[in-house]
């Protein structure tokens, strides 16, 4: 037991322990000998018994030979009554090995080797090979063609059509519940009767050239107005990026920032850095280096923009922080993540356009995208003396959104939610954007309620949505957690994204809560790759590099990332991709014949693997007594952050600034979550009461990384470790970075308040885990 609690207890990286595998034959068999025990026992019970008195009246005098035949007729009985208890504990294990794989992950975090209570007895493994054997292939080829044979934006004719086909189809599954909740939100098009313009101006204002654009193509939620200056090509529009322009003397302030699509940044990170910065404007594009466009091999035309919302935030902008139920009840207030430049998407032609007339410094070569007939120079100056002039006309309107809701109520825990959702709505066709996860989704919610009509007895409850106004910032589910916040870390086990889950069939993904990793290292233990046959995701993963490559941190456009970092519920998206970037996300080439020569034909393979694997987490979350979330990760994560404030221990000492607090909570949080996982390792987690009280504590966990010293409206990513904002432990690790690139820059104010906000947070964590107040003893040292 003790090596199982420090195997718990290490640091967040995936388990690479195997467990021993047995054959189904095996099982099988063990299972009819049980029965045939069973059944031996029953026919013999009364003989012996009877043979024994007529032997005692008979030979009353023959106490020798009695006292043999009772020795005789003992040992037999002793043996029958270990067959029978050897038949039983079979009985009861005999899901261990039933799935044909090895079952490594099986026992991790939770006590899945019996059936849960009130079910109908069946075990995790027949609950995996029922799973495996109702997912179809075809449907999701079928759900993924319907989806994207037209757009289908929020609030359009299709969009209503499509949601109220897939409400039927709910329904048609006769699921425990199904309803639709519906909300209005500010949404933001392009002006039909006013179109954005791009062009080159001379010295006196006048236009000398009118760049074409796509009216189409627009940025939502872009400032509406002009803009008008020189050029500054700036990259992705990243920090060091811009740390880079500073350093060589150019400026951008008034000027038209050309920045590309991707570097790790959303569209909306480089328009908020390029506003930081002075920019006047912003013009982003798919550079062929990034996104291919070669015309010989499968990728964009030089003549497709990406698209991209621009609000650094998630939600309706105009209701920051709470639900937008009824606009007319609350007073308008603006998101802080709106953007005040106007931005626009442009083509690799335009671009080529604008920036091969630049002059001004080199770029580095790092910079060097693979425009054809363009030196990479930043500018700002054109040669030929022009200035462009940007102009960006779109309009805002109030949107009626649909989600829609079916649900599998657990028979146990039935207030527990296991939610998994998808974006439904797409500017374009969607075939990756909205179908493929809109699919998997339909796919998961038939197979999970042929399996309760087969007898699967989940022991809480499984919550299928279809989210609309995705393509916006995940509007429908930001607002959705908006109205439901005060509850949702009560009642939300965990949250499944199946957005843009299927761009490839090679490499894996998993943007994930570290509370989930263990999880994981079970599923792809379990599911054989789509592209290699035989092998399991975690096998193929090992050859290449190390299954830990899988798990990667939550990012802000990701369909999970509000549920963790805005409302303190474990998440995950998971993605299937190529090595080399799929070039249709995000434009109207987002089709399913494009998808289908990514996958070579292989979209329903692909879409069944993962959605076995998704399967795979939620039947073991909807079965297990104890929910299986390692909460002893973060404590790894925040040791990493002392390890680097030890580093600098001396000169924040000579500032005054001491790093003995954070050192004290990181240890009570660590020794806390280790203390809550050996308790529930030792506890009889039969006894419901038992098994309640640690899920309950469990669930919180993610909840007590919320700081509950900055304001949901102001500052709605609040997580200190995934959110964003100053009190965040990325926020505080890059002013610390400081001290050594920059010391003139570090702010002795800023820096202590950023240490007492996450301090704070983390020993507020530690003291919750502890569950007890009279099991919290703190004894921290503080330096002056």
């Amino acid at each position: 037991m003790d090596a199982m609690a420090t195997h718990q207890f290490q640091s967040s990286s995936v388990s690479l322990h195997r467990s021993v595998d047995m054959s189904d034959d095996e099982e099988e068999g063990g299972g009819a000998q049980g029965m045939e025990l069973r059944f031996v026992t029953s026919e013999e019970e009364v003989g012996p018994f009877s043979d024994i008195t007529a032997l005692m009246l008979r030979y009353r005098h023959g106490y020798c030979r009695a006292c043999m035949l009772l020795c005789v007729c003992g040992v037999v009985l002793f043996t029958i009554a270990f067959l029978l208890a050897y038949a039983t504990f079979s009985g009861r294990h005999h899901c261990s090995q039933v799935g044909g794989q090895g079952e490594e992950g099986e026992l991790k975090g939770g006590r899945s080797e019996t059936p849960a209570e009130g079910g109908a007895g069946l075990y995790l493994g027949e609950l995996r090979t029922m799973m495996r054997r109702l997912l179809k292939d075809e449907d999701i080829h079928h759900t993924v063609s319907r989806v994207s044979r037209a757009s289908h934006p929020p609030g359009s004719s299709e969009g209503t059509a499509l949601a109220s086909e897939i409400l039927h189809g709910f329904r048609q599954l006769q699921m425990d519940h199904t309803w639709t909740e519906s909300l209005y939100a500010m949404l933001q098009f392009p002006d039909r009767s006013h179109s954005s313009s791009l062009s080159l101006v001379d010295s006196a204002g006048l236009i000398s050239e009118q760049i074409p654009l796509n009216p189409s193509d627009f940025c939502p939620y872009s400032a509406t107005g002009s803009a008008t200056g020189g050029v500054v090509y700036a990259n992705y529009g990243r920090q060091q990026d811009f740390n880079w322009l500073r350093s060589a003397g150019v400026s951008v302030i008034g000027c038209v920032l050309v920045m590309r699509v991707g570097g790790g940044v959303s569209f909306a990170e480089k328009v908020w850095l390029a506003e930081r910065n002075g920019a006047g404007g912003a013009l982003i594009y798919p550079d062929p280096a990034d996104l291919p466009q070669d015309p010989r091999r499968l990728g964009l035309n030089t003549h497709t923009a990406v698209s991209e919302h621009v609000h650094l935030g998630s939600g309706d902008p105009f209701t920051p922080g709470f639900p937008s139920f009824n606009h007319t009840q609350f007073p308008p207030i603006q998101s802080s993540g709106l953007p005040l430049i106007p931005v626009l998407p442009i083509t690799a032609t335009v671009a080529a356009k604008l920036l091969s007339q630049l002059s001004g410094p080199s770029c580095p070569p790092s910079w060097r995208g693979r425009l054809p007939y363009v030196r990479c120079v930043v500018g700002p100056e054109l040669r030929s003396g022009h200035r462009v002039q940007m102009s960006v006309q779109n309009v805002m309107t109030p949107v009626l959104l649909n989600n829609i809701f079916s649900s599998l109520e657990g028979r146990v825990e039935p207030d527990q939610y296991i939610i998994l959702g998808a974006q439904r709505d797409s500017l374009g066709l969607g075939a990756v954007k909205s179908g493929v996860g809109t699919a998997i989704l339909l796919e998961l919610a038939r197979t999970f309620s042929a399996m309760v009509k087969n007898g699967f007895s989940p022991r809480r409850s499984v919550l299928f949505v279809s989210w609309d106004a995705g393509d916006f910032g995940h509007v429908g589910a930001t607002e959705w957690l908006e109205g439901y916040l005060s509850m949702l870390h009560l009642k939300a086990v965990a949250y499944f994204s199946l957005d843009q889950a299927v761009m490839g069939d090679d490499v894996l993904s998993a943007y994930t809560s570290p509370l989930l990793v263990d999880l994981l290292d079970a599923a792809i233990r379990q599911v054989e790759h789509p592209k290699h046959a035989g092998q399991t995701i975690y096998s193929q993963a090992e050859r290449e590099g190390g299954s830990w490559r899988i798990m990667k941190p939550l990012y802000l456009n990701s369909g999970a990332y509000s549920f963790t970092a805005f409302a303190g519920v474990p998440a995950m998206e998971l993605r299937f991709s190529e090595e080399r970037a799929y070039p249709f996300i995000n434009t109207p080439l987002d089709s399913m014949p494009h998808l289908q020569e990514v996958l070579g034909g292989r979209l329903g393979v692909t879409g069944r693997s993962l959605g076995e694997l998704v399967g795979e987490m939620v039947l073991r979350l909807a079965h297990d007594r104890i929910i299986p979330l390692r909460i002893t990760s973060y404590a790894q994560t925040v040791l990493q952050f002392s390890t680097l404030l030890n580093r600098h221990s001396a000169e924040l000492q000579s500032r005054g600034l001491s790093p003995q607090w954070v050192f004290s909570s990181r240890g009570d949080y660590s020794r806390a979550a280790e203390t809550l996982q050996r308790a529930i390792d030792y506890s009889d987690l039969h006894e419901p009461s038992t098994a309640r009280f640690y899920n309950t504590r469990i669930m919180k966990v993610e909840y007590y990384f919320l700081s509950q010293y900055v304001s949901a409206v102001e500052t709605p990513f609040r997580h200190v470790i995934h959110g964003r904002g100053d009190h965040t432990l990325s926020a505080l690790t890059e002013h610390l970075a400081l001290l050594t690139s920059d010391p003139e820059h570090f702010d002795e104010r800023r820096f202590r308040r950023q240490l007492a906000l996450f301090t704070w947070t983390l020993q507020g964590a530690a003291n919750a885990l502890n569950g007890d107040v009279w099991s919290i003893h703190n004894t921290h040292s503080y330096t002056h």
